[in-house]
C-alpha cells in the first residue's frame, strides 16, 4: 500500500522526518556482540587475600554495555567468583557457540600474579592456591582459549596486578586517524587492554575501571574503536591512580590477529 494513501492532497505537502538509522555507515556483515565478564573477589585459600571491588566493577561494565551499546543482555554472561574449571569451561562454550561474524569482549577483575622465574603471568581464580600453579590460569592458557574462539574481533580487558604481561614485547598500537571504520572492522583482531604493565601491581579500587566506564558512558560517537577508548583513558588513569599505574593496549600474539583490525563499540540507535 502506498504510504501516501488516505492522505488528502493539497498544495502544501508535509514530509515526515526520516526514521532514525542505527548505523550511518555500517561496517560490512556486522555481527552480534557478546561479553564474558569475570569478577573474583572471594578466595577459598586463606593465603590469597579477598578483594572488595571486582564484582561491582564487572556489574558496572555489564550495565554500560547493555544500556548504551549493542550488547544484548542475553549475550552478556557474568561469572561471580568462579573457580578455574568454571572459567575454562565457559571459554570452551564460547568456542562452540560463536562464529566468524561475532564480536567478543572478555573482562577480568581479580588477582593476577607474575612469576619471574617462569617469566609468565596468571589469573588467580577462586580456588587458586599459593605456590600451586596448576590452580592458576596462565597467560598461555588464556591466549590458547582466545585463539580457539572463532570471532571476528575479540577484546580482552584485564584489571589485575601484572595484567600487562599478556602483552609482553608489544608496543602500544596506533592505526592513525585516517583509517575507516569499515576497514578496521574487516580484518579479524585479537586485542588486549590491561590496567597496568607486566611488573605493576594495581590497587583493589580501580582507577582503570572508573575511567573505562566513564569514557564508555560519555562517548557520543557511533563507532568507538578499542584503541581510541584506550587513548581517551590512559592519561587520566596515570594521573588519578595513587601508584601512577600505566595501562597498556596491543595485540595478543599468536591468537589470530591478522593486522589492521580492532574491536569496535557500536552505540545503540539514538532517536
Amino acid at each position: 500500500m502506498d504510504r501516501a494513501a488516505g492522505v488528502a492532497q493539497n498544495s502544501t505537502t508535509t514530509t515526515a522526518p526520516p526514521a532514525p538509522q542505527p548505523f550511518p555507515s555500517p561496517p560490512p556483515q556486522l555481527g552480534a556482540y557478546h561479553a564474558l565478564l569475570i569478577g573474583v573477589e572471594e578466595y577459598d585459600h586463606e593465603g590469597v587475600r579477598d578483594l572488595t571491588h571486582p564484582l561491582a566493577d564487572a556489574e558496572r561494565i555489564r550495565g554500560i554495555l547493555t544500556e548504551r551499546y549493542t550488547f544484548s543482555s542475553v549475550n552478556v554472561q557474568l561469572l561471580r567468583n568462579p573457580r578455574r574449571a568454571d572459567i575454562l569451561d565457559t571459554l570452551d562454550g564460547l568456542k562452540s557457540r560463536l562464529g566468524s561474524r561475532d564480536n567478543l569482549l572478555i573482562f577480568y577483575a581479580g588477582h593476577g600474579y607474575w612469576d619471574e622465574a617462569e617469566h609468565r603471568g596468571s589469573w588467580l581464580p577462586r580456588d587458586a592456591e599459593p605456590g600451586r600453579t596448576s590452580t592458576w590460569i596462565a597467560n598461555g592458557d588464556i591466549v590458547a582459549k582466545i585463539r580457539a574462539i572463532p570471532t571476528r574481533h575479540t577484546l580482552l580487558v584485564s584489571d589485575a596486578c601484572f595484567s600487562g604481561s599478556i602483552l609482553d614485547d608489544m608496543r602500544e598500537l596506533s592505526f592513525g586517524p585516517t583509517k575507516a571504520i569499515a576497514e578496521i572492522y574487516k580484518s579479524p583482531s585479537r586485542k588486549a587492554m590491561s590496567s597496568g604493565t607486566r611488573k605493576e601491581a594495581v590497587p583493589d579500587e580501580s582507577a582503570f575501571v572508573k575511567y573505562l566506564v566513564k569514557r564508555l558512558r560519555e562517548n557520543d560517537t557511533d563507532f568507538l574503536t578499542a584503541e581510541d577508548l584506550y587513548g581517551s583513558l590512559r592519561q587520566a588513569v596515570i594521573n588519578e591512580s595513587p601508584t601512577r599505574q600505566k595501562p597498556e593496549f596491543g595485540t595478543i600474539r599468536q591468537a589470530g590477529d591478522e593486522g589492521g583490525g580492532d574491536f569496535i563499540f557500536v552505540l545503540k540507535v539514538r532517536n
